[in-house]
């Protein structure tokens, strides 16, 4: 039995910066965001000094009162009352986990050209669970398959590797087993180094149904008999956005906080930054792995998180955005 990768509690939370707020009161909270929000301009420390230290949990309690006090949506009156990426960060720190997903799906392929790496972020990093419900929730908001979306923006291998994905259909068991893994590597093997052209209908069924520590272990033998990374496979085969797919699983696999402190450092450097996809890691981790992102964005990149968010943002957007990061390493 493998030990659990690197955030293998994806999903249970503990590795996060933001917790459960102890004595919350949501009406209060309610009322004092309202008080906030009316006044002549708007008191936006009192917004991030609630909205970034409560839970997701908690903050839908928030919007339930929120609602219930004035008839309004919270999230409606921030959108009115903040502006740009700092109504952008607490709209998304207001809604729930998988319409926000949902979103920022629809987001990655609308317009002209699609933005793969959010799809591949987003779709790599989800829980089973998780998979399902924002496929519910895209459904809901959008009165269109989340499927359908993805098949009419994408296509080829990567096309199918999306959808296998988004069915939310991976085994998150804990369980391994050798002869699995065994079997599993002579296919990739077979499917690629060993073989003229490539099966890549081979490599999107393992990676992307397996249990991440089944494939930890599939990876391990599949260095035993082709004398090679997985990896340096998969750059060998295949090409494109297919590849990137291929590879962002690895790089989960093996470890998820890593893969989106790479993401973030992406984000976070050259000219201008990339608002969406800062937004979307430090929310959507926050309760998850954040703790683990930022340790591992020291050790990568000399730095801390901190100080990276901290010389790239400014003002009340990046004041939050630090509430949220917690300590500087």
């Amino acid at each position: 039995m493998t030990a659990p990768y690197p955030g293998q509690q994806l999903q249970t939370g503990n590795r996060g910066t933001v917790r459960d707020y102890p004595g919350f009161n949501p009406s209060a909270d309610a009322d004092a965001i309202r008080k906030a929000i009316r006044g002549i301009g708007t008191d936006e420390k009192t917004l991030i000094h609630i909205l970034t230290a409560r839970s997701h949990a908690q903050r839908q309690l928030i919007a339930k009162e929120y609602r219930a006090a004035s008839g309004k949506d919270l999230k409606d009156d921030l959108k009115s009352d903040l502006s740009g990426n700092f109504e952008y960060l607490m709209v998304a720190l207001v809604t729930p986990p998988a319409i926000f997903d949902a979103k920022q799906l629809k987001k990655a392929m609308k317009g002209s050209g699609t933005n793969e790496s959010a799809l591949i972020e987003i779709l790599t990093t989800r829980s089973s669970q998780q998979l399902k419900e924002i496929s519910q929730a895209y459904y809901t908001a959008y009165k269109k398959s989340l499927g359908d979306d993805i098949s009419s923006e994408t296509s080829g291998d990567f096309r199918k590797a999306l959808l296998t994905l988004k069915d939310g259909r991976r085994d998150e068991g804990l369980k391994v087993d050798e002869n699995l893994a065994k079997k599993d590597a002579q296919i990739l093997y077979e499917a690629g180094e060993k073989r003229w052209g490539t099966d890549e209908d081979k490599f999107t069924e393992i990676l992307c149904l397996r249990s991440f520590p089944q494939l930890r272990l599939t990876f391990g033998e599949y260095r035993n008999i082709s004398q090679k990374d997985i990896e340096d496979s998969i750059k060998g085969e295949l090409s494109g956005h297919f590849e990137d797919l291929l590879l962002a699983i690895v790089n989960c696999v093996k470890n998820t906080p890593a893969f989106l402190a790479e993401n973030l450092h992406k984000a976070l450097k050259g000219a201008g930054t990339d608002e969406l996809t800062l937004i979307r890691i430090m929310v959507s981790r926050s309760e998850i792995d954040l703790l683990d992102i930022r340790a591992e964005y020291k050790k990568r990149y000399g730095c801390s998180l901190y100080s990276a968010i901290q010389s790239d943002t400014s003002g009340d957007y990046g004041t939050a955005l630090l509430k949220i990061c917690g300590e500087d390493d």
